[in-house]
């Protein structure tokens, strides 16, 4: 009968166990030294080889001929387990034996000695599983078992078990199986196999099976059902996944703000039954590879995949602000756990992708954020046609051209500590484009500084006089928080600098401790006092119509750019 793969190659020996050294290592020691432990806890996610080593110690104990700490597979005990013929290994499923009775039932069996080997060996896989009743009824046997008795508990779930339990066992933790390795390993058994597995084919089935092995094996033999040649084109359409390039396209949508065509791809997705959840979790793993580029110096051991897809990787991460990757990767794990609770998986990801492309209609604080720093990157910008004026002066010189004739070095003549570049940026920051609204804020600051005078009386609250002093400090150390501050007051109330702004991301924008300690450090340079910072509330302020004021700031500085550098 046909056997799948990760039973027909379930390893026989320690040797043979892939990605767990450390385990390996110690438990081949310990045989061969005779220091063989009453209890063993072996844990881990799933796939990585609980089980199978679990299996192989139960026979190195009871082999008669053990070479280097490892079982012979040749021996008549050997064989035995192995068939099932022998009965002094038993496997329990806690899964479905988790009452206090068939713990009893344990500890009774527990007391004949074994009937072909050394030792009788209990494995309990899933151990987590019992309930507190046969946990209590396992304590005193597995502190103080038979002499002849070995236990090996294995569990996923290591945290769900009593710290009583674990203070009786030797701990081993089984770690998740590289990728680099599983692939290696996937080519060995598609060579025994006689299949013809591409590289990027079992790179892209390692990092789909996350660590297991068993997983890997399993796609494999999927694979294998449809063709003896295995390509990454092939996987993808196995496994359900969104093709590289879409992936792509979607990153791209994202960066160009194109809504309806992200929309197009996840209905086109959706139609070719691609799962929606798989979908999601290919975007954060997409995401986490930039977010890796962007912030790992030597990034390319930790991203898994072919150098070419490395190169555009790198390519395409260089259009997104780290702000936007972390925003996006927020974003994609919120609507994974909404899928996974059981929302529509297409509605969830069309939204998640409305909100990436059109940052406007998401008022959280991180997307409040993202644009902000794409906002922060537009005026960083600025420089770059200056530098190219100086440039362009200096070519002149060269050949022989009067530098105060060279129409690139007029702006240069500014001998101000403020490049007229800077000053142009902050006049468009400054400009109000909605002169009705000047009109409704004039009167309503008049208001407010009739009660400052009526405060200042009583010695309660005063408008701060020095807030132009302010302002020039807050450019030259935060141009964002300027922007943001552009058209507010300050007034003072004891230990407190209270602001008046008519924007509405001016609360959350001082949540952030960056721009708080810039607010901070220019009132005690201007004033000389420490204050603590607050929001100025006023009674019966009439409301404004909410508009989107980052959105227009964004605007003014595109257009500046476009009259001053075009």
């Amino acid at each position: 009968m046909y056997q799948v793969l990760y039973r027909k190659y379930r390893p026989k020996v320690f040797a043979d166990v892939c990605g767990q050294d450390h385990v390996t290592s110690t438990l081949k020691n310990e045989i061969k030294e005779n220091r063989i432990a009453h209890a063993y806890l072996f844990t881990g996610s799933r796939g990585t080889g609980k089980t199978t080593c679990a299996k192989i110690l139960a026979k190195a104990v009871n082999c008669e001929n053990r070479h280097d700490g490892e079982p012979c597979n040749a021996c008549e005990v050997c064989t035995g387990l192995d068939s099932g013929a022998i009965y002094d290994v038993v496997e329990i499923d806690a899964a479905s034996n988790n009452g206090v009775d068939n713990i009893r039932d344990l500890r009774e069996e527990a007391n004949y000695t074994p009937t072909r080997g050394r030792y009788r060996v209990y494995i309990i896989d899933e151990v987590h599983m019992l309930s507190t009743g046969a946990f209590n009824a396992l304590l005193k046997t597995l502190e103080e078992p038979p002499a002849h008795v070995i236990f090996i508990l294995a569990t996923t779930e290591v945290h769900k078990l009593p710290a009583t339990i674990l203070s009786r066992c030797q701990r081993f933790d089984f770690k998740r199986i590289q990728p680099e390795t599983m692939a290696v390993r996937l080519k060995q058994v598609a060579q025994a196999e006689n299949m013809s597995l591409d590289d990027d084919a079992a790179v892209l089935i390692a990092r789909l099976a996350d660590g297991a092995l068993r997983d890997g094996l399993s796609i494999l033999d999927q694979c294998a059902g449809t063709s003896a040649h295995i390509d990454s084109k092939l996987v993808s359409e196995i496994a359900g996944l969104a093709g590289r390039e879409m992936l792509y396209q979607l990153s791209d949508c994202i960066c160009n703000r194109d809504s309806s065509q992200a929309i197009d791809i996840v209905s086109q997705l959706y139609q070719n039954s691609y799962d929606m959840e798989r979908l999601c979790t290919e975007m954060i793993n997409h995401f986490r590879n930039f977010l890796v580029v962007k912030t790992v110096k030597k990034s390319r051991g930790l991203v898994i995949c072919s150098d070419s897809e490395f190169e555009s990787i790198v390519k395409c991460a260089a259009d997104f602000s780290l702000e936007s990757i972390i925003y996006a990767l927020d974003l994609f794990q919120n609507t994974l756990a909404k899928i996974k609770t059981g929302a529509s998986a297409r509605i969830e990801m069309e939204m998640t992708f409305i909100k990436l492309c059109e940052p406007g209609l998401d008022t959280c604080s991180d997307a409040i954020l993202d644009r902000l720093s794409k906002l922060e990157r537009k005026v960083q910008g600025y420089a770059a046609p200056q530098a190219k004026t100086k440039e362009s002066a200096g070519f002149a010189d060269r050949q022989g051209v009067s530098a105060e004739n060279a129409p690139e070095n007029k702006k240069s003549a500014n001998t101000n500590h403020e490049s007229e570049d800077a000053a142009d940026i902050r006049t468009a920051l400054s400009d109000n484009p909605n002169p009705h609204e000047d009109e409704q804020r004039t009167g309503h600051m008049s208001t407010l500084q009739s009660d400052g005078s009526q405060d200042e009386k009583t010695g309660e609250r005063r408008e701060f006089e020095q807030w132009a002093e302010f302002m020039d400090m807050i450019y030259a150390s935060d141009i964002a928080l300027f922007g943001v501050l552009n058209g507010a007051k300050g007034f003072i109330k004891d230990e407190f600098f209270l602001i008046d702004s008519p924007n509405p991301t001016v609360r959350e924008f001082i949540k952030i401790p960056t721009h708080a300690k810039a607010i901070k450090q220019a009132l005690f340079d201007v004033t000389g006092i420490h204050y603590k910072l607050g929001l100025y509330k006023q009674k019966n302020a009439s409301r404004q119509p909410k508009r989107d004021l980052l959105e227009d700031l964004i605007n003014q500085a595109q257009n500046n750019v476009k009259i001053n550098f075009e």
